[in-house]
């Protein structure tokens, strides 16, 4: 029986639910991995993005970073919620709906068939994973063991690979990074084979066009259950991602696990630390090591979270992993838009990138259930926190929603704006773009379309000049309840 993650509830009980129905909230992006090489006539770009921060996705290898978008309550084919992506490519003048495309699984060359509630593509990780220079698209779905794999080409995403049945998962978390550091993407997931034991399993790349990879290898934990949330970055600053898992045990939150990538891969060994709801990593104060951001699980009870107003932690990086230096952040912070209320879920969800082009990465904060006034009830919001050399704070954020100025529609009851955020470089400047979801959003005529929003990265942080918005009937994809937005592509 195929079981569906239940978005609305998702947004009102956070990682308690997300346990519950075996998947993860989104909260960060991916992309082409280190190293590749660059496709003929790619842009120049204005700098490397800070340690930490995951590549830009770039499917057709023009240099210009795409949005990859999931509406997993769709429907496709007449199956209801069999769910779809939608990749909104990038150009010089930025995120350009004339140039989109819808994948799911009618689309030829994607393995399968659509299937009522299968919410497929909900869980994706965007990465360069037969190290051509394109980004690939890995699609975990949630009521199999199956990733399958659309590659990328100079035309977008064609085609798709099922992985080897050696490399199954158990459907509740997939991410990508570079864990050995040897330019080639990687992927971890979730490990379905040993019942006595809670783990992961690393699938080394590169990847081969007939769904194997280079070697694979396991993490185990003492874990009740596996991971809530996979979060990569390099916080060591040894050109290796390491890997945060999340972790709970019904309505109590577990400690989070730290394992250090190296040449050799993951270590077989953690840290533990604090419990986590969110997280991302960018090196966020300019020392070259990727910092770690996390919403806070407030008292340790996840239940708690849909009425937290939410926290954000910093904990930076070292050459040895995580330091003993932190900081924390919220809406009553000093510069912070915004105050704290009950149920805000201020860090409901993360993106790391520079914005402004210093070298220092700066911070997405989605509030999706941020209430603009009285009768707007989770109309919702997102703040942009800035990097800086004395650390991440409230000094020049910014905050938006769809009463700022500027920014297109109309701030409605039950939005939830800012429910996925991602930040990536659409035009090619060195300044990452921020992709908004959000899947409450009402449009022609019908409900809880979704929609999402790309604001313009400047030397000033976010603008709304340029401002793209677009939903479902924009992208010539099915609109009645599909929720597009719910995640971004990771």
């Amino acid at each position: 029986m195929r079981h569906r993650p239940n978005a609305r509830i998702a947004r009102s009980a956070g990682l308690a639910v997300l346990l519950a129905a075996a998947s993860a909230l989104a909260v960060d992006t991916a992309g082409a991995a280190p190293g590749a090489p660059a496709a003929p006539d790619a842009p120049a770009r204005a700098g490397a993005q800070p340690a930490g921060v995951a590549p830009d996705a770039d499917f057709n290898g023009d240099g210009y970073a795409d949005q990859l978008l999931t509406a997993p309550a769709a429907t496709v084919a007449g199956k209801a919620e069999a769910g779809y992506v939608a990749v909104v490519y990038g150009s010089p003048a930025g995120a350009d709906t004339g140039h989109r495309q819808v994948v799911s699984q009618a689309t030829d060359g994607v393995p399968g068939d659509p299937a009522a509630q299968a919410w497929w593509g909900y869980r994706s990780v965007a990465r360069d994973l037969d190290g051509d220079g394109r980004t690939d698209l890995a699609v975990q779905d949630p009521n199999s063991e199956n990733v399958t794999v659309v590659w990328g080409s100079a035309e977008g995403l064609t085609g798709g690979t099922e992985l080897a049945a050696d490399l199954r998962t158990d459907g509740n978390d997939l991410v990508g990074g570079d864990f050995d550091g040897d330019g080639h993407a990687d992927l971890v997931a979730g490990d379905p084979d040993d019942e006595d034991t809670v783990g992961m399993r690393v699938l080394y790349g590169p990847f081969t066009r007939d769904g194997h990879a280079a070697r694979t290898s396991d993490l185990t934990t003492d874990k009740i259950f596996g991971p809530v949330d996979l979060v990569a970055g390099d916080v060591t600053g040894d050109g290796a991602d390491d890997l945060v898992s999340t972790h709970a045990f019904e309505e109590m939150s577990e400690r989070s696990l730290f394992w250090k990538g190296g040449k050799d891969g993951l270590a077989d060994k953690s840290t533990p630390f604090d419990a986590a709801a969110s997280a991302t990593v960018g090196d966020v104060d300019g020392d070259r090591y990727g910092d770690l951001v996390i919403r806070t699980v407030p008292g340790g009870v996840v239940e708690n979270l849909p009425y937290d107003h939410g926290t954000l932690k910093v904990i930076y990086g070292s050459k040895d992993g995580l330091s003993t230096r932190t900081a924390k952040i919220d809406q009553n912070s000093a510069g912070v838009p915004g105050a704290n209320e009950d149920g805000d879920q201020f860090g409901y969800s993360l993106s790391a990138g520079d914005v402004n082009g210093d070298g220092i990465a700066d911070i997405a904060v989605g509030v999706p259930h941020e209430d603009l006034e009285a009768g707007q009830k989770d109309t919702g919001a997102i703040v942009l926190l800035k990097g800086a050399k004395a650390g991440l704070s409230g000094k020049g954020a910014q905050a938006f929603h769809q009463s700022t100025a500027g920014v297109p529609g109309v701030a409605e009851k039950g939005d939830y704006f800012g429910s996925a955020v991602s930040l990536q470089d659409a035009d090619g400047d060195g300044r990452r773009d921020l992709g908004i979801g959000t899947p409450g959003e009402d449009g022609n005529g019908f409900t809880d379309t979704g929609a999402a929003w790309v604001l313009r990265g400047t030397t000033g942080g976010l603008s709304t000049a340029g401002v793209r918005s677009f939903g479902p009937g924009e992208l010539g994809a099915p609109e009645p309840g599909a929720e597009l937005g719910t995640r971004f592509a990771r």
